[in-house]
């Protein structure tokens, strides 16, 4: 089993590069279909973050696609939602959890799909608002096992009019900051596998690197179509789960 966990920690490490996400859309879903509780899933889906999002952000600055001062602000906010993650997922239930991740990546969805990626659009780069949005994609991403990026893109590039390579590239970045004030708060509730965190981080590592270096190579508008395919899917594939948690499938 952790032999398989490891190859599909390169797999998620990939898309977390490629995308400019945690890897926790992919991660969580997965591993609830393989028995394990979402909690638990959540606490491991964290853990493997720090180790993507540290490795990646090295390379997406070395790219220039990485925006450091608006992401520490971001990142300010992270640290200060995050921080809840733990009390939020020790309260909540397992299906309001997966009611809300689905409500969240449903909100994303849309913001994506109506974004526009012309450059005559001047960027917002408030920074109250991006602490603002920090604080509560911080808390809301966290407790629902992602990074953020997955939400925090959309919002980027379709609420304050951001180049969408800069957006993947600061997102991750801010995923720095949630993941380990959340798997701070995640591992003081004993909400962790540390064993199966482990493997799964050395994998992403590995794959992050090719995931970094396609994006950055990557068209914008084949960028934009596949982050919304992968939010389809994955609201599909939790929206399913919901279904079977309450005894409609």
């Amino acid at each position: 089993m952790l032999v398989v966990l490891g190859l599909f920690g390169i797999i998620v490490g990939f898309c977390s590069g490629f995308f400019g996400i945690g890897g926790g859309t992919i991660l969580v879903p997965t591993l609830i279909y393989l028995g394990f509780d979402i909690k638990v899933a959540i606490g491991i889906s964290v853990m493997q973050m720090i180790f993507s999002s540290m490795f990646g952000s090295y390379h997406n600055h070395k790219a220039g696609v990485l925006a450091l001062n608006s992401g520490m602000i971001l990142g300010l906010g992270a640290l200060i939602g995050a921080a809840f993650s733990g009390a939020i997922v020790n309260a909540l239930p397992h299906l309001a959890l997966l009611i809300l991740f689905a409500f969240t990546l449903l909100i994303s969805i849309y913001k994506m799909f109506t974004a526009t990626l012309e450059s005559y659009l001047l960027p917002n780069e408030s920074k109250s608002l991006l602490l603002i949005i920090g604080i509560v994609v911080g808390a809301i991403s966290i407790s629902t096992g992602t990074g953020g990026a997955i939400f925090l893109t959309p919002a980027l590039v379709g609420f304050l009019h951001w180049d969408i390579k800069k957006a993947v590239g600061t997102t991750l970045f801010f995923v720095i900051f949630a993941s380990i004030s959340g798997f701070i708060s995640l591992a003081a509730h004993g909400l962790v596998e540390y064993d199966v965190g482990a493997v799964i981080s050395i994998g992403s590592v590995i794959g992050v690197y090719f995931g970094v270096k396609l994006s950055h190579r990557m068209v914008k508008k084949v960028q934009k179509r596949a982050l919304l395919i992968l939010y389809v899917v994955m609201f599909l594939l939790t929206l399913n789960k919901i279904l079977s948690e309450m005894n409609i499938l």
